[in-house]
């Protein structure tokens, strides 16, 4: 019996993922992977303090999921320098802050070393914090763009103070829904390929997928089985790997896949649970709140998840112009342990690479 199997520890092929994806009922997969979060983080419930600095919505590609994007042009448009990206960081001085998480638009004419600087600023500004900066799809154009390898762009950032990259981007990994949805974007390899240059450097990184619009079970199971793979090499290599996974929920309002809908809770946990249930080398699943809602995010603690990420203090602008519940996100120190309590966890404030503070 499948359960049985998880309960003693064995991983599960595709084939059982997706009987199970079918199939069990939702107590059943919430059970399953609250018996698997438990044997690998206990009752610890884990958060940061952070915040994002978002630099630019200008993108040189059009994905049609995104609601993010906007042209040079656009009235809704930003595209911030770095005195005002150095102001925001400012405002954080003195806070506690631990980690500064940096993502944005593929600008066409921002270059590595735009970003490089923009590191190292943030970082002379708050010394104490981890930069978590640029998914693999930014890292893979500035990088090509400055005419280096993969390996020699991500050395340059990383002597800047970038100490780990955050898992955006991935989307999903079948290159036929791929061609559909983000045709501009890179391919899934290429995607895998940055996480791996980045795994063998000593930057840790996370992986998300992008479920609930056009995918099949098929291509969502094919999609951690990937991810799976990676991190199996990873570990083989004794390199750094993925921290945590991240199941990202499409959000369909102000885009040109809005006609498609969205997926309902019961769906949100049973791909919370079967993400827990798959990736038994990935220490950590996170329940990402500012795309779920507070409420919605609490509920996962029960299917899997270990990992709120953090405060935020309403500095990401990514969902909620998507629709999502949390349109100013924010989340109080004292908010996370009453959801903690109420899960019967523990607050646990980390760093970005999972240390207790």
């Amino acid at each position: 019996m499948i359960a049985e199997r998880i309960e003693q520890g064995s991983r599960i092929t595709a084939g059982e993922a997706l009987l199970l994806w079918r199939e069990a009922p939702l107590w059943l997969l919430g059970r399953l992977a609250d018996g698997v979060r438990r044997r690998k983080n206990g009752d610890a419930l884990y958060w940061n303090r952070n915040f994002h600095i978002e630099p630019t919505n200008v993108c040189a590609f059009a994905c049609r999921f995104c609601s993010y994007r906007r042209g040079k042009g656009d009235p809704e448009a930003w595209d911030l320098s770095i005195a005002e990206m150095e102001q925001i960081a400012r405002g954080y001085i003195g806070t506690g802050v631990t980690e500064v998480h940096i993502v944005g638009g593929v600008h066409p004419e921002h270059d590595l070393w735009f970003y490089t600087d923009l590191i190292r600023r943030v970082k002379a500004i708050l010394p104490n914090a981890a930069i978590k900066a640029y998914t693999a799809v930014e890292l893979a154009y500035m990088i090509r763009k400055a005419g280096l390898t993969l390996e020699e762009g991500l050395r340059e950032l990383q002597h800047a103070g970038m100490g780990a990259i955050p898992g955006g981007g991935a989307e999903i990994f079948d290159s036929a829904l791929r061609s559909q949805i983000c045709p501009e974007k890179g391919t899934a390899e290429e995607w895998l390929e940055v996480h791996r240059a980045a795994h063998r450097l000593g930057i840790p990184t996370n992986a998300t997928i992008l479920y609930g619009h056009a995918e099949t079970l098929e291509q969502r199971v094919d999609h951690l089985v990937r991810l799976r793979d990676a991190q199996d090499e990873s570990l083989r290599e004794g390199v750094a790997g993925f921290n945590a996974f991240i199941p990202l929920k499409f959000r369909a309002r102000g885009n040109s896949m809005s006609g498609v809908g969205e997926v309902g809770v019961v769906e949100d946990m049973r791909m919370l649970a079967m993400s827990r249930l798959m990736l038994d080398n990935v220490p950590h699943i996170k329940a990402y709140w500012v795309m779920y809602g507070k409420a919605v995010a609490e509920m996962a603690l029960a299917f899997g998840a270990d990992d709120l990420d953090g405060t935020i203090d309403d500095s990401t602008k990514i969902f909620s112009m998507a629709g999502a519940e949390e349109t100013a996100p924010r989340l109080t120190v004292g908010e996370i342990e009453q959801m903690a309590a109420a899960a019967g966890l523990r607050a646990v404030e980390r760093d970005t690479f999972y240390n207790e503070v």
